[in-house]
């Protein structure tokens, strides 16, 4: 009994040890969808940091999570199916980056799918940062904040970092700076990050709930494949984002009926391919102006 105890104890340490913590960074998004249009949007996005590595994405599926699985289990439940397309509320941005750390491998992902299976697609970028860091300071919420400037996918940028929080990290790919990005933006104003605050994440888990109920659980691994084959197959993906489900949809599984609704599986994947469309759509002005490297001849 008493060995059974001492190895109940070793157990639970390890299980309670294994359960991750993130620091979770809130930086709000302001950005033009359209380059030739005044108009802003904004939208709220994390970067979670953990011991070995950081996450940065839209926060609009994350914030979503707890709600959409009361959802999910009710349905199950009943039995009635539900329209889950009529109650998310889209991402304006599709795309996870990770930054291993300690060498700062940055990978940039996206999520396509093949047949009706998930995948995710990514590449690793190698890119450089050449930061030129100004003596002038500034303060920027509660932060104490220091000015840097680079180039970077084909545009000007100007961020603000501060030392008092000694992570060489920031939104989207940036990072290398000697301190927390906390404001950056490109000259033209087309995108500008600012740090609105952070907080413990305990139990971290990436995947969303929706992401860990989806064929695949949270995705599977990383399909990696050079920049220009990704900007290649996302590109065609974007065009058509069904082209690979069609051919497996037969007229007799159209037809059918969801349970406990009249709502047919050709009416929700029309619904969920005008969603779809729509997110693709919403946004015509990269954060990079992407240009392929020109061929060896």
């Amino acid at each position: 009994m008493k060995k059974l105890f001492t190895l109940f104890l070793v157990t639970a340490f390890f299980a309670i040890n294994a359960q991750e913590t993130a620091n979770r960074f809130f930086y709000e998004l302001t950005f033009k969808p359209k380059q030739d249009s005044a108009r802003l949007d904004k939208v709220m996005t994390i970067l979670d940091i953990t011991k070995d590595k950081s996450i940065y994405r839209d926060y609009t599926m994350v914030a979503q999570d707890s709600t959409l699985k009361i959802q999910f289990e009710q349905m199950q439940k009943s039995g009635v199916f539900k329209d889950f397309s009529k109650m998310v509320t889209m991402p304006k941005f599709g795309e996870k980056i990770y930054k291993f750390y300690p060498d700062m491998k940055v990978q940039y992902v996206e999520r396509i799918s093949s047949g009706f299976t998930p995948l995710n697609i990514g590449y690793n970028d190698d890119s450089k940062f050449n930061w030129k860091i100004l003596n002038q300071k500034e303060k920027i919420g509660s932060y104490n904040t220091q000015k840097a400037t680079t180039d970077f996918g084909g545009r000007k940028w100007t961020a603000w970092f501060t030392s008092d929080i000694p992570l060489q990290d920031g939104p989207y790919k940036f990072h290398g700076l000697p301190g927390l990005i906390v404001k950056i933006e490109d000259e033209g104003k087309n995108y500008s990050w600012e740090l609105k605050g952070n907080k413990k994440v305990p139990n971290y888990s990436e995947a969303t709930f929706l992401e860990s109920i989806s064929p695949g659980g949270d995705g599977g691994k990383v399909q990696e494949v050079s920049r220009e084959k990704f900007e290649k197959t996302y590109a065609e993906y974007k065009k058509d984002p069904f082209a690979s489900m069609r051919p497996l949809l037969k007229p007799e599984m159209l037809s059918q009926k969801m349970p406990g609704s009249e709502t047919t599986v050709g009416d929700m994947l029309k619904q969920q391919e005008k969603m779809v469309k729509d997110f693709f759509g919403a946004n015509s002005n990269p954060i990079e102006i992407y240009t392929p490297a020109p061929k060896k001849k």
